[in-house]
Formats: structure tokens, C-alpha cells, sequence
């Protein structure tokens, strides 16, 4: 394992301890509007400065919170909380996010972890996608299910037309609120649907995790599926149903 990803590792071990020891008043506090276009809190701005200090010496950071951070011929861009939100109302379904992009554009290294259950997923140089638990240092090929019973629809309560279209169609999803890890998960669930504006801090580690899935990327959708059948039937009722 490259030095970058066990010093990723080591940051998010650092993350879930600190969560596990019990949320702090202070995390709750909000600060200001981040470089992604959300309000940070003080939550956001702890879990980047424990990436900061484990990954910096390894190029620039590119934080939804802070924006640019050091310097360096290789991007690593991070969602030090990916679910903020979920995080902030004790609601376990949260993680951290981060990829690295080396001086040629290409992407070297992606992990996202799930800080309520330890679960860790990552890639590197685009080599097989492995799973794991914080830790631990036995990682495997990620789980799968054969026939998912449900999908994932982040941002469903902004398309109210399409929720009815997928219930008509039996297409069953559970909308949790945290775009890398559902996509991190994608090798599991039914589907991974996202539609709307979407930022490079949601995406870069969590699409990576996907290699060897059906992948759709569209300006304003991602739709992600291990059958082909289900990605290009959401496409359909996607564009049948756009307002």
C-alpha cells in the first residue's frame, strides 16, 4: 500500500476516533461559507485539518471548505465530511472523501469512508477497488448483491416528478444524503442516482470507486447501476420526465 493511502487511512482512523469519543458543542457551530458553497462548521473544519496535516506533504490541497490549501504538483481533493448535514443531526449515515490528482490530470488514488460503521473503500491507480474497516489491515473486493432490492436517490426531494416515476416503475430507492458514500456503495445497492448541479468534491472519489459498474455522467445527472438494463431505463425516465 503506497505511502499517500496509509496516511489517508491514518487520517480517518484519527476522524473516527475523535467522533467516537463523543461530538463536541463546539462541531456544531457554524462559520462561514465554504469554498463548495455550503455554510461550514466547525465539525467540516476539524476533519480538514486532520487531513491537512497527514496529506499536505503529498501536493496542494483542494478542500470544499477552505478551497486551496498548500502547495504541490499533485491536487488532492477533499470532503473532510461528506453528509454534513447527517452528521450534524446524529443522523449515521456520513463519511470523508478524498482523491488525488497527479501533475498529468490523471487520477492516482480515491478513498471514501463511512465514519458511522468504519467501512473504508478505495482505489489506487486504478487497480481493483478494495474494502475494508478502519482499523484493520484485511481489505477485500467490495460486497455485492445480486438482486438489490433498493436504490439510492440523493437529492430525490428535488425531483418530486421523477420519485413517482421511479415508484411506477417499482424502482425502490432510499434517499441518504451523502453522494461519495452512496456511490461508494453502488456495488451493493440497486442503483445510485443523483440529478443536479454537482461539484467536484461529491464526485472524484466516489466516481472512481465505481470501475466496473454502468456509469452515466451527464451534466446535470449520474446514474451508476451493475446492470446496464436499470442505468439506461433511469436514463429514459430522466428524460421523459425533466421540467
Amino acid at each position: 500500500m503506497s505511502d499517500f493511502m496509509q496516511a489517508c487511512i491514518k487520517a480517518n482512523e484519527e476522524i473516527s476516533q475523535a467522533l467516537k469519543n463523543g461530538f463536541d458543542a463546539s462541531w456544531f457551530e457554524k462559520t462561514e461559507v465554504g469554498a463548495g458553497g455550503d455554510v461550514s462548521t466547525k465539525l467540516d473544519l476539524m476533519a480538514e485539518a486532520i487531513f491537512v496535516k497527514h496529506l499536505s506533504s503529498f501536493g496542494q490541497i483542494e478542500s470544499e471548505e477552505s478551497g486551496i490549501i498548500g502547495e504541490g504538483e499533485d491536487t488532492i481533493i477533499i470532503d473532510p465530511i461528506d453528509g454534513s448535514s447527517n452528521a450534524l443531526s446524529l443522523f449515521p449515515y456520513f463519511g470523508t472523501s478524498v482523491a488525488k490528482v497527479n501533475a498529468n490530470g490523471l487520477l492516482d488514488a480515491a478513498i471514501v469512508c463511512n465514519l458511522c460503521n468504519d467501512d473504508i473503500f478505495f482505489s489506487v491507480e486504478g487497480k481493483e477497488v478494495q474494502q475494508g474497516k478502519l482499523f484493520s489491515q484485511h481489505y477485500h473486493t467490495p460486497y455485492t448483491v445480486p438482486y438489490s432490492e433498493i436504490g439510492l436517490f440523493e437529492k430525490a426531494y428535488a425531483n418530486t416528478t421523477l420519485i413517482k416515476a421511479l415508484h411506477d416503475e417499482g424502482l425502490k430507492f432510499r434517499a441518504p444524503g451523502a453522494i461519495a458514500l452512496s456511490l461508494a456503495y453502488a456495488w451493493t445497492v440497486k442503483y445510485v442516482l443523483f440529478v443536479g448541479k454537482f461539484r467536484i468534491y461529491d464526485f472524484a472519489a466516489g466516481l472512481a470507486l465505481c470501475e466496473g459498474l454502468e456509469v452515466i455522467v451527464e451534466e446535470d445527472y449520474v446514474i451508476v447501476s451493475k446492470e446496464k438494463k436499470i442505468a439506461h431505463k433511469i436514463e429514459q425516465l430522466i428524460k421523459e420526465n425533466s421540467v
